[in-house]
């Protein structure tokens, strides 16, 4: 039962980073206009993203408007968008076969073949979060790079914004729901090792007769036998006796 309580914490984990990595792979809010300088009271406010680029007016209205060309964007943005997608799509997978790997449902019941997937589904949710990690903080050194560059015009300066925060933190729950299937997978093994070990009868002790064989048969050397000097009863059984000598 803890077993499948601690599962079912990683499963939900997981598919909460994954929800967070979605949304923010839509979000335009990746970057957002800096106040620097003068640039203190504008009218508008400009936020760029992975798929789109918006302006937000002082008077409430909100536009946006969709990349037109891949290939015209630059090469980190296409970066971008790729691995925030292979992340989506690798915790989708993890979903899948963490969801036919835990022990509340019904696929492959009472099968050596659970412990495996629930494994293979924490591995996923793990690569999906390195994933979304690595795009999230190469965007938070480019910003922070080119804040920093004194060569570039106040007006082109961008801060961090909203949705990289998200990716932040739904990075950080999906290793977490990862490492948490991973360990639930082996203490399981370990624990069904140790069942079957202790249900296996224990073998009796060899016998005594396999360990120490019987030492073999005394047989006199055959130099002795026949060397031997003759007897008194050996004499007397020839036909001589020693009172005839006597």
């Amino acid at each position: 039962m803890a077993s499948m309580a601690v599962q079912l914490l990683g499963f939900f984990l997981g598919l909460l980073g994954f929800a967070g990595t979605v949304v923010a792979t839509v979000l335009p809010h990746w970057r957002s206009t800096a106040y620097v300088g003068s640039n203190i009271i504008t009218a508008t406010t400009q936020m760029k993203g992975l798929w789109m680029e918006c302006v937000w007016h002082s008077t409430g209205i909100y536009q946006c408007e969709l990349y037109r060309s891949l290939l015209a964007l630059p090469r980190d943005l296409q970066a971008a968008r790729a691995l925030m997608v292979l992340s989506c799509v690798t915790s989708v997978l993890a979903s899948l076969v963490s969801v036919m790997g835990m022990k509340c449902t019904r696929f492959a019941r009472d099968s050596l073949i659970k412990s495996p997937l629930v494994l293979s589904g924490g591995i996923c949710f793990l690569c999906a979060g390195l994933l979304c990690l690595i795009t999230v903080s190469w965007t938070t050194n480019d910003v922070i790079v080119e804040f920093y560059d004194p060569f570039l015009p106040s007006g082109l300066k961008y801060e961090i914004g909203l949705a990289v925060y998200l990716g932040y933190a739904s990075a950080c729950l999906s290793l977490a729901g990862g490492l948490v299937l991973c360990w639930s997978s082996s203490a399981d093994r370990s624990r069904s090792a140790l069942h079957r070990q202790r249900s296996q009868p224990s073998s009796p002790p060899p016998p005594f007769n396999n360990i120490y064989p019987p030492a073999p048969l005394y047989k006199p050397p055959e130099a002795l036998k026949d060397n031997h000097a003759p007897s008194l009863c050996s004499l007397s059984s020839n036909g001589y006796r020693l009172n005839n000598y006597v």
